[in-house]
């Protein structure tokens, strides 16, 4: 079954309209983190595509990554619940709700302007080249995890 289409502008937009529907407060149905601790979550796999903030993996883990991980992250299977994390998307501290749910929403808009073509054979950080499909599935499989997970 194919995920929706993040580069559409009409998923884009549903997924803004989910995360406008957050509050500060809002609970988890599963795990540990806050609401904002999950919309910095979130925005650690735009950071890893817009930014050097984020070290890229040496060869062999980035063999190990492709090899393990890569299928879980890209294919179209959703997470379960309670999934390990890798160490740059865990998010301890105290986050502001408001900053970080207005970068989440600017970095889906700033994909969706870039569109599809952009992400043809791009490099990502842990993979290697991924299809637009492969980058599909990533953007729009974890924010839609986490945002069922905050039940909107």
């Amino acid at each position: 079954m194919a995920l929706p289409n993040i580069f559409d502008k009409n998923v884009t937009d549903q997924l803004i309209t989910r995360i406008d529907k957050l509050k500060a407060d809002s609970q988890p149905g599963w795990g540990k983190m806050t609401a904002p601790q999950m919309l910095a979550h979130c925005n650690v796999t735009y950071e890893m595509v817009y930014t050097d903030k984020h070290p890229k993996p040496n060869f062999l883990m980035k063999f190990i990554l492709k090899l393990f991980v890569k299928n879980i992250v890209v294919g179209e299977k959703p997470y379960k619940r309670n999934s390990q994390t890798a160490p740059a998307f865990l998010i301890t501290d105290t986050r502001d709700f408001e900053k970080e749910r207005k970068r989440l929403i600017d970095y889906l808009n700033q994909t969706q302007a870039l569109g599809e073509k952009n992400f043809d054979n791009k490099e990502s950080n842990s993979f290697g080249k991924l299809s637009i499909k492969e980058w599909n599935n990533m953007f729009y499989k974890h924010l839609d995890h986490h945002l069922t997970q905050f039940g909107v």
